[in-house]
């Protein structure tokens, strides 16, 4: 049997880590796709020489090379790429990438036009790196109707909460630590203020509830306000906070959201620390379950790009319609489920306030929240240091629509005994 070609586009850290696993384990590939996979064209800027395969420094050349069979896209970016993409497609080409913003963003165009050309784009490694989260989602929890789900899937964000929880140390002073080893770009944005988590969050949800790619109905929140006295505090309730992508079905619509997050010690989701990711999701048939491992690095993405190109080599004979869906669903039965607004998803609070020490604040602060149907859980209320006047309040509320939460907030805060802003951190038990 002809040994199946592969392209790869872009020689960095996911393309080069792509080609080792390739080389390094091709006899155990071989064995479990029933054929030879070879790298036979490489497109990179550098355009090194390399032994046997074709070097060339336009990676158009790759997607028009009629003996590659595959082209692994590894150069990141939504516009070359998707470019690169429909050229490849139009090719002929299947194709596998890591591009999590590609997706999520262009998707539903790129499916569609690999729809039509009968060919396959596969993309485990765009989300969770080495964990195969897609295809546990698209074809091992293919029986259950899935009711939600919770990631901790950005690496950067986790390392600077576990150590801002570990050693106290200040959100500013991590990230610098996290940008010298190599976590977090020079600009952090993406990872800190949640956009990359973002990505990842839309295509779970795509697959968990088969509605179309929706990038622009994410509400996302970053990290950077996050202090350590959140974090202790947190502590002492009982919680830990995440930086979890949530999205759940309900009655209304699916919640899609990205945020900072205050959830029990207890749960296994809440002691994944460091760069490590998670996803937590919950089908009707199975209950909850958890999966753990790197979520990015060389070997771990390429991990996921090697068992992408396996799966669509055991697959080339078999007819397109017969492949397993994209997003885990047919085309025909993606659904137009409406994608909720925040301020109607409903949750639990923490709220942290500055409030004057004297008697009747607090009973102020509950009559605003118990005004708009909610309670108070528990309650922190710490002494006034020497010479202060202003003491922290820690409140921990029921569940609650956050239009009503958002409305009580702007009514504490026009008190006269609340100095500044009150803090907000959403409670998810994750139970």
């Amino acid at each position: 049997m002809n040994p199946v070609r592969i392209g790869i586009c872009g020689l960095g850290t996911v393309g080069t880590g792509s080609l080792d696993v390739l080389t390094r384990n091709s006899v155990e590939i071989a064995g479990r796709a029933g054929r030879d996979i070879v790298v036979s064209h490489i497109g990179a800027r550098g355009g090194a020489e390399i032994p046997g395969i074709t070097v060339s420094r336009d990676v158009f050349a790759v997607a028009d090379d009629p003996q590659v069979d595959i082209l692994v896209e590894s150069i990141g970016g939504t516009t070359i790429a998707k470019e690169l993409i429909l050229r490849a497609i139009a090719s002929g080409k299947h194709i596998v990438t890591a591009n999590k913003a590609l997706i999520a963003e262009h998707g539903n165009e790129l499916f569609a036009a690999a729809t039509e050309a009968g060919v396959t784009i596969a993309y485990e490694a765009a989300v969770a790196g080495g964990i195969p989260i897609v295809k546990a989602m698209r074809e091992g929890l293919a029986a259950n109707k899935i009711e939600w789900l919770a990631g901790i899937i950005n690496g950067t964000g986790n390392f600077i909460l576990t150590e801002m929880r570990d050693k106290g140390r200040d959100f500013e002073d991590v990230l610098a630590e996290a940008q010298a080893l190599g976590y977090a770009e020079a600009d952090p944005t993406f990872d800190v203020e949640g956009i990359d988590a973002a990505h990842k969050l839309v295509i779970l949800a795509s697959l968990a509830f088969g509605i179309p790619l929706q990038f622009d109905k994410v509400y996302t929140e970053g990290i950077s306000k996050i202090s350590t006295a959140d974090v202790g505090y947190a502590d002492e309730l009982g919680y830990r906070i995440k930086h979890l992508g949530v999205t759940r079905r309900t009655d209304h619509g699916i919640e899609l959201r990205v945020h900072p997050t205050m959830i029990p010690k207890t749960r296994l989701i809440a002691n994944v620390n460091g760069v490590m990711n998670a996803v937590l999701v919950k089908g009707d048939a199975v209950g909850p379950t958890l999966y753990y491992g790197p979520g990015a690095g060389a070997e771990p993405t390429a991990s996921s790009i090697v068992a992408d190109i396996i799966d669509i080599a055991r697959s080339l004979a078999v007819e397109p319609q017969h492949r397993v869906p994209f997003l885990g669903f047919q085309t025909q039965s993606l659904s137009d489920i409406p994608i909720l607004d925040i301020g109607a998803i409903e949750t639990a609070y923490y709220l942290r306030m500055s409030a004057e020490d004297k008697p009747g604040v607090l009973s102020k602060v509950a009559q605003i929240l118990s005004d708009m149907g909610i309670s108070i859980e528990a309650i922190i209320q710490k002494e006034a240091a020497a010479g202060a006047d202003h003491v922290p309040l820690i409140i921990l509320t029921s569940r609650s629509v956050e239009s009503k939460l958002m409305a009580a907030i702007s009514d504490i805060e026009a008190l006269p005994t609340i100095s500044g802003d009150v803090t907000r951190i959403r409670v998810e038990a994750l139970g």
